[in-house]
């Protein structure tokens, strides 16, 4: 159970618009929408600072720096719903799956430029800075724009995975869960 109970319909006409544009056809909106929808306020400002459009960045290279910063974040909720909306789309397999959370950010299942990803991810969460070796990375790969977007990625899913952690979120039915680590 969520430390604050999620909406519940009717929602406001304006929170009822936002969830039917943002979710899937014939998806119930998620939990941690409905639960921002409590603060309708807080709610608009969410999804207008939103990245889930097309930006300077793949969608693969996208979820690549969401699911890296969820899993390092330990937000399983956000983590799994991006699993199960995306993996497949983005041609995720199992090992990049369990990589994502387990794995180092020099995996070889992962190409030089999803390296660099990875390794930004990683930087921001450890250091809250990128270093210069993997800034030195990240610059041979993606001009300004695609950084300056994977950074604000990075720092609204950090946002995300606060909400999804401080709330105790139950997880999503079909949300993916965390694989267990590899035996070494």
């Amino acid at each position: 159970m969520s430390r604050i109970a999620a909406a519940q319909p009717p929602y406001p006409p304006q929170i009822a618009a936002a969830l039917e544009r943002i979710m899937p056809a014939g998806v119930a909106p998620l939990v941690l929408f409905r639960t921002m929808a409590r603060n309708p306020r807080v709610f608009e400002k969410m999804f207008a600072g939103g990245l889930l459009d097309r930006g300077a960045l793949s969608l693969r290279q996208r979820e690549v720096v969401i699911d890296r910063t969820t899993a390092r974040l330990g937000a399983e909720y956000e983590w799994g719903v991006h699993i199960a909306f995306f993996a497949d789309k983005i041609g995720f397999d199992a090992e990049r799956i369990a990589a994502t959370v387990h794995g180092p950010a020099d995996a070889p299942c992962w190409s030089a430029d999803e390296q660099a990803l990875l390794a930004t991810v990683d930087d921001l969460v450890d250091h809250r800075t990128v270093g210069d070796a993997t800034w030195a990375k990240l610059t041979a790969h993606f001009d300004e724009a695609q950084i300056l977007e994977a950074i604000a990625l990075a720092g609204y899913y950090h946002t995300i995975s606060f909400f999804c952690r401080a709330l105790d979120l139950p997880l999503e039915t079909y949300g993916a869960r965390f694989p267990s680590a590899s035996p070494s």
